[in-house]
């Protein structure tokens, strides 16, 4: 499962690193450990007023497709696999309408090495620490309970798409979150883009990234943990 990951950047600053031209959300404190169900900032684009805009918004992980009757549901469907997300029902739909993005500034993943009991964590960035853009999927859940002219009606949600992991990073883990380059973000978040196989390219185009892993402490563990000495490097 690739859902935990590390998310600082204000809104502002992710604004200027996305080009957003509407942000919708208040992303509050920064997160060095965010659980998988956490509301968090994404980027997407939508068409208003025959317009295309570009928005940051709030949404929980765990994508939750409109005909899902319970929410909670969502929580099983936190990640999607490349190969299968314009095949697979619960997110063919948004595979072709409903792309985004989420911000990282970079993730965990657990290995288990010869001769010890618990699995070692490391946290994965861009060289030089530079932040990561995921390729993910959105989806909105209409609250029956709630009326259809109430602004909080809609529960916004998102996956984390992934790919078999690199040569790099692979000993750690065999999948890792689908990261888009910069040149690549535009195209991926065009909502004009809407055919199947043309998607499917996309995702088969993106490059294997350069990713930098390093050792943290096993206090990343625990998602009630969230401060920035977790993602440290310890040696050993």
């Amino acid at each position: 499962m690739c859902g935990r990951y590390a998310q600082t950047r204000a809104d502002d600053k992710l604004a200027r690193d996305f080009a957003v031209q509407q942000i919708l959300v208040d992303a509050g404190r920064p997160s060095w450990n965010v659980a998988p169900t956490t509301v968090m900032p994404v980027v997407l684009e939508r068409v208003e007023d025959d317009k295309v805009v570009r928005q940051l918004r709030p949404a929980r992980g765990g994508l939750t497709p409109s005909w899902m009757k319970d929410p909670a549901g969502g929580a099983r469907l936190i990640n999607a696999r490349a190969e299968t997300i314009t095949q697979k029902p619960a997110f063919r739909k948004a595979a072709t309408s409903r792309r985004a993005v989420i911000p990282m500034d970079g993730y965990f993943e657990w290995q288990r090495h010869p001769g010890e009991k618990r699995k070692t964590p490391y946290y994965l960035t861009g060289p030089d620490a530079a932040p990561l853009a995921a390729a993910g999927l959105y989806e909105l859940w209409p609250d029956p309970s709630t009326p259809e002219d109430d602004p909080g009606r809609w529960l916004w949600t998102y996956t984390v798409i992934t790919t078999t992991a690199t040569d790099s990073t692979g000993h750690i883990h065999d999948r890792a979150p689908l990261l888009l380059p910069a040149d690549m973000v535009d195209t991926w978040l065009d909502p004009s883009l809407t055919d199947p196989e043309q998607v499917r390219q996309l995702v088969a185009s993106v490059p294997e990234p350069q990713l930098v892993p390093r050792k943290i402490g096993y206090d990343v563990g625990n998602v009630r943990n969230d401060r920035p000495d977790l993602i440290q490097p310890i040696e050993g």
